[in-house]
């Protein structure tokens, strides 16, 4: 939605903050739900709650993360007249692996090491 709000113009400076309020909501709605419903499976399927919970909170990590990533990613790219359209999916591929990599086994490390 980024993407073609750019591309007509839609998305300016004054409304960045309006849209990244917005998406961080959905992110974090989403996020929870899968969290939950991803940790409970883990819980179940590992017979492990700490596990569980360390999966629940690296999935939501990773949506939040992506989430704001599908804000910032299309406008830098559109600030350096880079079009995003071409760019984007590459790049939030990316991000959302490394975040989800890294969110997983550094919370392993915490609660589970």
């Amino acid at each position: 939605m980024i993407i073609r709000g750019l591309a007509l113009k839609q998305v300016t400076s004054a409304n960045v903050g309006a849209l990244l309020a917005k998406e961080s909501k959905v992110g974090g709605l989403n996020g929870v739900i899968w969290a939950v419903v991803i940790g409970f499976v883990a819980l179940l399927w590992f017979n492990d709650p700490l596990l569980g919970m360390v999966i629940g909170i690296a999935i939501l990590l990773n949506i939040v993360a992506a989430a704001l990533a599908e804000v910032f990613v299309p406008m830098i790219l559109d600030k350096y007249k880079i079009d995003p359209a071409i760019s984007v999916s590459d790049i939030l591929t990316t991000v959302t692996n490394i975040v989800g990599f890294v969110a997983f086994w550094e919370l392993v490390t915490i609660f589970l090491i």
